[in-house]
């Protein structure tokens, strides 16, 4: 079984890593995760390498093409809950 794993992402640069690199942990290649998307390879490397030209609904169709969905979280209350004293701290 897979570890689940949440990362914060604050660029678009950071999102195309993602993507690739969950694609490359699924040993997919480029042309079997652009077939299932309806694009050509040479696209999927293009939104890979350039995130910043991927549209929402584009990117929600990979995230799903790869087992990944996404969540937006209250940034205010994470960075609470971070100032919170560790259990045992008391």
């Amino acid at each position: 079984m897979e570890l689940a794993v949440a990362q914060i992402l604050s660029t678009s640069a950071q999102v195309g890593q993602v993507l690739a690199s969950r694609r490359r942990a699924l040993k997919l290649s480029q042309q079997a995760v652009a077939a299932k998307l309806g694009i050509s390879q040479n696209r999927l490397s293009e939104l890979e390498e350039n995130p910043d030209r991927l549209t929402l609904d584009r990117l929600l169709a990979m995230a799903n093409v790869l087992g990944l969905e996404l969540t937006i979280h209250d940034k205010a209350i994470r960075d609470m809950a971070a100032s919170l004293p560790a259990a045992g701290e008391w």
